[in-house]
C-alpha cells in the first residue's frame, strides 16, 4: 500500500514508522529481525530501509604500490526489503540514492521493486564519501535528487532509459526529503525550499523531514508548505539524543539547532545514563506536541537500536 493511502486510512490518527541501517558486510539478517522485532507491537505500517554507497580506503603494500579496497559495503537494500515484507507483513520503503548507481543500475533496482510489490520509495541525493570534501556524482549516474525523481517518475509514466513501455508502468509513490532549518548547502531557507516545491510539482508525493528538537521549527515548516500549495503528507523525522557526545556531533552532521534547555539539561547530567534519559524524556514530549499539531506520522530514525525509540512509542502509543 502507497504511504499516502496509510495516512488517508488513519482518519486523522498520528501512525507509528522507523528507519533502519542494512547490517554492515559480514552479519546476518537476523540484525535486521532484532532491530524490528521490539517494535511491531506498535503496529508500523511500514519501515524505511536506508542505502549506504559503498566507499574506499588505499591501502599500502609492502612495495610501495596502493591498492583500492572498499568498505562499508552494506547487503543491497533490495534484498532487505523483501525479507521484512516477507517476515512482517508490513511494506518495506526502500531508499534510493544518486551516489553509488549509473542510471541504468538505477532503472534495474526500480524494475525489481516493482516486481516484488514495493510501492514506495524515499528519493535522495545521498552524502559524499568520507574521501570527498563535497558530493561527486558517480560517472553515468545523477547528480541531483531531482533528477533521480525525475527517472522514477519517467518510469511510473512507462518511459525507460532506451525504451517506451506503456505495458509496463511502473507505480511508485514517491517521498523527497525536507528540512526544516534547511539544507547544509543550501545558501538560505528560500533557496532550499525552491528547490522543495519543484520535486512537488515534478510528482513526490509525500516529505519525510530531516530530524530536529524543536517542533516550532516543524511547525514553521508545514506552514511554509501549506502557503506555498504544498499539501502532500510531511513526516517529522525524529531522533532521541542518547550520548552526551550528540551535542556536537548531531549539530555537525545533521547542520541542525539543539534548544538552550535540551543541551543545559544535558550538561547537567552526572552521566551518560543520565543523559540518555533526558534525551528519551525530551522527545517524549516533543513527540506529544507532534501529535497535537496533527503530524500524520511519528518516524523514528532508530540506527538499529530500538531500546530508546521503543520506550518513547510506549509513552505515545
Amino acid at each position: 500500500m502507497k504511504i499516502t493511502d496509510h495516512i488517508q486510512n488513519s482518519e486523522g490518527k498520528t501512525l507509528f514508522s522507523f528507519e533502519l541501517l542494512p547490517p554492515v558486510k559480514g552479519k546476518s539478517i537476523d540484525e535486521i529481525y532484532r532491530a524490528i522485532d521490539p517494535l511491531m507491537e506498535f503496529n508500523p505500517p511500514f519501515i524505511d530501509v536506508t542505502y549506504h554507497r559503498e566507499d574506499f580506503i588505499y591501502k599500502q603494500h609492502d612495495n610501495g604500490l596502493l591498492e583500492k579496497v572498499s568498505y562499508r559495503k552494506r547487503p543491497g537494500t533490495v534484498a532487505i526489503c523483501a525479507a521484512i515484507m516477507n517476515r512482517y507483513k508490513v511494506d518495506a520503503v526502500p531508499h534510493l540514492i544518486c551516489g553509488g548507481f549509473t542510471k541504468e543500475e538505477t532503472e534495474n533496482a526500480l524494475i525489481d521493486l516493482q516486481f516484488l510489490g514495493i510501492d514506495n520509495v524515499l528519493v535522495l541525493r545521498g552524502d559524499a564519501r568520507q574521501a570527498d570534501s563535497s558530493f561527486v556524482p558517480t560517472p553515468g549516474g545523477h547528480s541531483f535528487a531531482s533528477d533521480l525523481l525525475k527517472q522514477v517518475t519517467d518510469m511510473n509514466n512507462g518511459h525507460y532509459l532506451h525504451e517506451d513501455n506503456e505495458a509496463y508502468k511502473t507505480d511508485f509513490c514517491i517521498g523527497v526529503a525536507g528540512y526544516p532549518e534547511k539544507h547544509f548547502e543550501a545558501p538560505n531557507l528560500k533557496t532550499d525550499f525552491k528547490y522543495l516545491k519543484k520535486k512537488i510539482e515534478m510528482g513526490a508525493e509525500f516529505i519525510v523531514t530531516q530530524m530536529f528538537f524543536d517542533v516550532q521549527k516543524y511547525v514553521d515548516f508545514v506552514k511554509l508548505c501549506r502557503e506555498n500549495d504544498i499539501h502532500v503528507p510531511i513526516i517529522p523525522g525524529l531522533k532521541p539524543i542518547t550520548s552526551s557526545k550528540q551535542l556536537i556531533s548531531l549539530p555537525k552532521i545533521f547542520h541542525l539547532d539543539l534548544p538552550d534547555a535540551l543541551s543545559e539539561a544535558v550538561h547537567a547530567c552526572k552521566n551518560e545514563k543520565d543523559v540518555k534519559e533526558v534525551g528519551i524524556e525530551w522527545m517524549i514530549e516533543q513527540c506529544k506536541e507532534l501529535v497535537k499539531v496533527g503530524a500524520p506520522v511519528l518516524h523514528f530514525y532508530t540506527m538499529s537500536n530500538p531500546e530508546p525509540t521503543k520506550r518513547i512509542a510506549r509513552a505515545i502509543f
